[in-house]
């Protein structure tokens, strides 16, 4: 939880207004039953995390996977979220998925321009949706096919 909260905090990449305390952290686990999860570590850390979930849960969505992943503050642009996303979307044609979907704050550039370097496009925005810290901002939703 620290390297999501820590997002929650200084940034829009993770919606939360306020942190989460750790037990939180299971409610990440309960979204992604029966969907890939993954870890990033070195000898003594945790250095990121990456998940797949169900985008919605009518089957005939069943193709469809929402993307998540965050890498710690320290260890961004060293190709961790890279290797993430790359092990999620083979996890994600093991398990029949065919489309990704990542759902991006639109004060996240970094983040939109990680998914469009990684074959992402948007598709769609809803304006204004998002309020957090007294600030209104889009929510951008990104795709991308797995076939």
């Amino acid at each position: 939880m620290d390297i999501f909260n820590h997002y929650v905090e200084h940034s829009f990449a993770a919606f939360p207004d306020k942190v989460l305390p750790r037990e939180a952290f299971a409610l990440f686990l309960n979204m992604t039953k029966g969907f890939p999860f993954l870890a990033a570590k070195d000898e003594t850390r945790l250095l990121g995390f990456a998940m797949l979930r169900p985008y919605n849960p009518i089957p005939t969505f069943a193709h469809t996977a929402e993307v998540s992943y965050f890498v710690d503050a320290d260890h961004t642009g060293k190709g961790i979220g890279s290797a993430l996303l790359e092990e999620l979307e083979q996890k994600g044609r093991g398990i029949g998925k065919e489309i990704l979907i990542a759902t991006v704050s639109s004060e996240n550039t970094r983040s939109i321009d990680f998914h469009c370097r990684h074959g992402f496009m948007e598709c769609g925005r809803v304006h204004q949706v998002c309020r957090k810290n007294g600030k209104a901002f889009d929510l951008v939703l990104m795709e991308k096919s797995l076939i």
